[in-house]
């Protein structure tokens, strides 16, 4: 089959069309926070305009092909909403001492990677800074879901699965990341386009 690459199910160029669904969705996402009709939570964005670098950057250290592709757009697209959040005013969160403590824990995420300097390593301690810079925002979706749009969420997934989709072999490397990247945006999507926090506190409240 033309779409098929060694053990994989799809071929590589797969990956491409994969990174350009999840660009499309963070599009839309900054479209609309310029328009201010959602707030992204700035340590959040700013935080995960970092981490991915840093993998992206220790992916191609450990010889990881095209794959790392859709790792460097999970850092340059959500850089662009950082910047977008502050073109209109009515997109700004307000920041709180929780976001701050999960930012402070986050840079200590990444000081570690600059310590060892190890690929494997930088992507674990990459994946962990970026999740605890992921909860302010993951909070807000839940307490305030109207601050957010699912279906970009869910575009990203999309792109992840194309991507792994064209792996022959899963490792760490080439694979830790993104798939860390999946569990979390359908974990967003899922909290956004439900309105679970909504759901869980009417029932609380009965």
């Amino acid at each position: 089959m033309g779409y098929c690459c060694g053990n994989s199910m799809l071929h590589s160029n797969f990956i491409i069309i994969g990174t350009l669904i999840g660009a499309a969705g963070a599009l839309a996402y900054l479209i609309d926070t310029v328009k201010g009709k959602i707030k992204p939570n700035r340590v959040s964005f700013l935080l995960w305009s970092i981490a991915p670098f840093i993998a992206f950057f220790a992916q191609i250290k450990q010889g990881v092909g095209l794959e790392s592709l859709m790792t460097f757009s999970t850092g340059f697209l959500p850089l662009t909403v950082f910047i977008a959040s502050f073109v209109n005013k009515q997109a700004v969160w307000k920041i709180t001492r929780f976001d701050f403590i999960c930012g402070i824990f986050s840079i200590l995420g990444l000081g570690f990677w600059m310590i060892t300097k190890v690929g494997n390593v930088a992507i674990f301690f990459s994946i962990v800074a970026d999740g605890l810079a992921a909860v302010p925002t993951i909070v807000k979706a839940y307490k305030y879901p109207d601050t957010e749009i699912a279906w970009p969420w869910i575009a990203t997934v999309f792109g992840v699965v194309l991507t792994l989709l064209t792996l022959s072999t899963l490792t760490f490397a080439n694979s830790g990341f993104i798939l860390y990247i999946l569990v979390l945006n359908i974990l967003i999507y899922t909290i956004v386009q439900f309105r679970l926090g909504e759901k869980l506190q009417s029932k609380t409240n009965l």
